[in-house]
C-alpha cells in the first residue's frame, strides 16, 4: 500500500533528520502529523515543544506521528497505529480530534471508508460519513476511581471539590482522564482563573482535562476545556463525549444522540452500548512541509 505521498516524500537535497508534516485540524483542534513508518523518526520532548509553538516551529496542541501496528493491534484489525504527544512533549493516550484526523489521512491512502487505527487507548473504529466528515467510535469511558485514576476513593459521580463554580463534578476517563462539571451559564465561566485548580488537585496524580458543561436541552450541550498541560482549547473531542456520558450519567439529557457546542462549532456524539462513545465532526488541512528533529540539529552541532 502506498503510504500518504506527500508525508513519505523526502525533500530535496536536506539533511538527515528534515521530515514532512502535514497540519490538520479538527474544529480548529490543530496537529502536526509526521508519518514514521518508512523509518522512525527521532522527536525529544524538546523537539515537540519547539514544533508545537508556533513562535518556533509549525504551531499546533499536539505532535501525532503514524506508526506501523504492533502484533497485537494488527491481529485486531488495526491498519496502523498513531503516538500523541502534548505541547508539553508528553505522550497521552487519546484525543477524539486527532484520530479524525489520522483517520482521514488512512482512508485516502487507502481509498476505503473504514479503517482500525490503534492507539494506547485501543484499536478505533473510524468512518468516513461524507466529505471531510469523520467519525470515530471512542471508549469504553470509565467511571472507576482506579482508571481514571485519583489517588483515592471518591464517589465519581459527585466529586468532593469545588473551584468556584466548578462543584458537584464527573470523574471519567476515555483513554485520557477527565472532570465534567456542570454550569448554569458557560459564559460567566472564566475556565483559565478556576480549571487549574482542579486540574492540579492532588486528588488527580496525572493532572486531568476540566470541561465545564452547559445543558441547553434535552439535546445539546455547550462545552468549554482547559486541557492538559493547562490550555483553554477551542476544540476537545474526547472532552464532548464523556460530558455527553456524564450528562445521561446524571439523568440531565433525553436522548442517547447529543449535539456538543464548542466554541468553533458542533460535534456529533452518540453514547452507544452503554459506555462507548461514537464522534462524528469535520476535519480540515492547514498546510504541509518540512520540520527538522533532534537527529538533524545534532548534525549541525
Amino acid at each position: 500500500m502506498t503510504h500518504i505521498s506527500f508525508l513519505s516524500r523526502p525533500p530535496p537535497n536536506a539533511l538527515l533528520g528534515h521530515w514532512p508534516f502535514i497540519k490538520m485540524h479538527g474544529l480548529q483542534n490543530y496537529f502536526v502529523i509526521v508519518d514514521s513508518r518508512d523509518g522512525p523518526k527521532s522527536f525529544d520532548e524538546g523537539d515537540i515543544v519547539r514544533i508545537c509553538d508556533s513562535h518556533t516551529g509549525v504551531g499546533g496542541e499536539q505532535l501525532l506521528t503514524i506508526e506501523h501496528a504492533s502484533d497485537e493491534g494488527a491481529k485486531a484489525g488495526a491498519y496502523a497505529a498513531m503516538r500523541i504527544f502534548n505541547t508539553d512533549g508528553k505522550e497521552v493516550g487519546a484525543c477524539g480530534n486527532a484520530t479524525r484526523c489520522v483517520a482521514h489521512l488512512l482512508l485516502e491512502e487507502t481509498s476505503g471508508d473504514e479503517v482500525q487505527v490503534e492507539t494506547r487507548a485501543g484499536v478505533l473504529h473510524c468512518r468516513r460519513v461524507g466529505p471531510m466528515q469523520i467519525s470515530v467510535t471512542l471508549g469504553p469511558i470509565s467511571m472507576d476511581w482506579r482508571r481514571i485514576p485519583l489517588a483515592n476513593y471518591v464517589d465519581t459521580l459527585h466529586l468532593p471539590l469545588q473551584s468556584g463554580p466548578l462543584k458537584d463534578g464527573v470523574a471519567l476517563n476515555i483513554g485520557n482522564p477527565h472532570a465534567i462539571f456542570f454550569v448554569d451559564q458557560l459564559d460567566d465561566v472564566d475556565m483559565a482563573h478556576y480549571a487549574p485548580v482542579v486540574q492540579n488537585d492532588p486528588l488527580f496524580p496525572d493532572g486531568i482535562n476540566v470541561g465545564a458543561a452547559q445543558v441547553l436541552d434535552g439535546l445539546t450541550l455547550r462545552l468549554a476545556v482547559w486541557e492538559r498541560p493547562g490550555i483553554l482549547t477551542k476544540s476537545c473531542g474526547t472532552g464532548a463525549c464523556v460530558a455527553a456520558h456524564a450528562a445521561l450519567k446524571r439523568g440531565l439529557m433525553t436522548s442517547r444522540r447529543i449535539v456538543v457546542h464548542l466554541s468553533v462549532g458542533s460535534l456529533e456524539i452518540e453514547i452507544v452500548d452503554g459506555d462507548m462513545a461514537v464522534m462524528t465532526g469535520p476535519v480540515a488541512f492547514c498546510c504541509h512541509g518540512f520540520i527538522e528533529g533532534a537527529k538533524c540539529r545534532s548534525l549541525q552541532r
